[in-house]
């Protein structure tokens, strides 16, 4: 992508989104998540309030890559999820950049890099490639396969 070292990156607490950036974020998730992978499930799911949101914006506003942090639960890991480019920004280098800069605002919220995800399956390679390692067998999630990974780097 050109011009990726001219985005914007920021994160906000859910009560901190504006509502344009709160429509651009559930469009995007809708957009790709519903309607592309065809998967009809509860995207707006009741986890936002309690997430980080980290998005990456060009000159012009455009919403251009996001990541939802969960704080840690029971496990003592945060979680990373809904982790989304458009269609267009794909191949180019972006995800990589996005989990780079998720992992600089684990470190600053958490201290340290250390995170939990729920992969699909065919983004398995991609998400060892960052450092996370399968802890369990894929599964259907709504009917799209999964595995759990787990990043324990700092």
């Amino acid at each position: 992508m050109n011009g990726m070292q001219d985005l914007e990156w920021s994160v906000h607490d859910f009560a901190a989104l504006s509502v344009d950036l709160l429509h651009a974020i559930l469009k995007l998730r809708v957009d790709v998540f519903v309607v592309e992978q065809e998967c009809p499930y509860p995207e707006v799911d009741g986890r936002d309030p309690d997430a980080l949101h980290l998005v990456a914006r060009q000159a012009d506003g455009t919403l251009v890559a996001y990541a939802r942090i969960l704080p840690p639960e029971a496990d003592g890991i945060p979680h990373i999820g809904r982790v989304v480019l458009p269609k267009e920004q794909r191949g180019t280098g972006l995800g990589k950049r996005l989990m780079q800069e998720t992992f600089r605002v684990l470190r600053e919220r958490y201290g340290s890099a250390r995170s939990a995800i729920a992969a699909q399956t065919y983004l398995h390679q991609f998400y060892t490639d960052l450092g996370y390692v399968r802890t369990g067998a894929d599964y259907l999630w709504d009917g799209i396969p999964h595995v759990d990974m787990v990043r324990n780097e700092d």
